[in-house]
């Protein structure tokens, strides 16, 4: 999505109460909504993690271990977890499960995160622009990357995932 792109903006209460573009959002710190997927292998034992490009507008080169985006103007959560899924990580088929949605704030990040799941063995086909490499993790080891706060993963991923952790592990 590029700046231009117009997406829909969130009051602090998580509803949808207009729209703008993507680069006004980023100027303003206004709160918008996300939805990002958590890809677990078949068996559930690991996660896709990948690293963002360099050249992402937000957390460049971070880890990252959810597929998603910003949700587009018109745009339901459950569309945008597909979309992103599909556009990101080339992974179609699926319906991804929804699982809980909680609010992200630091500096100028105002989110809204909606968060999804899924299962997949299939093959994972970045997107070039947005994932510059991903590999499996098994849920331990990322875990214990995870509780240690170095900045090597992306803030509100980060914390989403402790809260996947203490919610359904």
């Amino acid at each position: 999505m590029g700046g231009d792109e117009r997406v829909a903006i969130y009051d602090d209460h998580g509803t949808v109460v207009g729209s703008t573009t993507r680069a006004d959002v980023r100027s303003r710190g206004l709160w918008h909504g996300a939805a990002v997927v958590l890809v677990r292998s078949g068996d559930g034992e690991s996660v896709y993690v990948h690293r963002r490009t360099d050249t992402k507008d937000v957390y460049p080169s971070a880890l990252d271990c959810w597929a998603g985006g910003v949700i587009a103007e018109g745009e339901t959560p459950d569309d945008c977890a597909r979309r992103e899924l599909c556009e990101e990580l080339g992974i179609r088929g699926v319906t991804p499960v929804p699982l809980f949605g909680w609010a992200f704030e630091q500096g100028t990040v105002r989110c809204h995160n909606f968060t999804y799941e899924v299962r997949w063995d299939g093959p994972v086909v970045h997107q070039a622009e947005e994932v510059a490499d991903g590999w499996w993790m098994p849920l331990d080891d990322l875990r214990t990357l995870l509780e240690v706060d170095d900045g090597t993963f992306v803030p509100d991923g980060r914390l989403g995932t402790l809260e996947w952790f203490r919610r359904y592990r």
